[in-house]
């Protein structure tokens, strides 16, 4: 049986989380390298509601190919593989006199929320497995 009918989208979902956190880790760290970069603008990527819309069955949930055939609802691990996130310039209010637009302490703040965000989602999946691991020796 596949991990997916155990624990239905959690498990590919958490995966997913990871992989597009560890992307924004990236971006977030390259933002903070060039703060002293003049015209570098920082980027940032979002991904949450492409992950919201592939769980609720949005686009890439499933298409008809015949007009009479049932229509798939909610989300598979087909459509969060298509999840890559949107990378978006962040407009800076504060551009410096060389035209970069990196602010430290926004960034810094972003840098740990991500992280944070990461952990729980390493801790959630590591309870899946866990929880798994215990059906398995009958100890649940």
């Amino acid at each position: 049986m596949p991990v997916q009918g155990i624990f239905g989208n959690t498990v590919e979902l958490l995966g997913k989380t990871l992989d597009l956190r560890a992307k924004r880790q990236t971006m977030i760290s390259a933002n903070l390298a060039n703060v002293e970069t003049p015209g570098y603008k920082a980027s940032d990527l979002s991904f949450e509601g492409q992950l919201k819309s592939a769980l609720k069955g949005g686009p890439g949930a499933g298409t008809l190919t015949n007009p009479r055939h049932i229509p798939l609802k909610g989300g598979s691990a087909a459509s969060l593989e298509k999840v890559q996130g949107d990378v978006v310039e962040l407009n800076s209010g504060n551009m410096g006199p060389d035209g970069n637009g990196v602010e430290m302490e926004s960034e810094m703040g972003r840098l740990a929320e991500n992280q944070i965000m990461y952990n729980a989602s390493v801790q959630l999946l590591t309870k899946k497995f866990e929880e798994l691991k215990q059906a398995i020796r009958g100890t649940l």
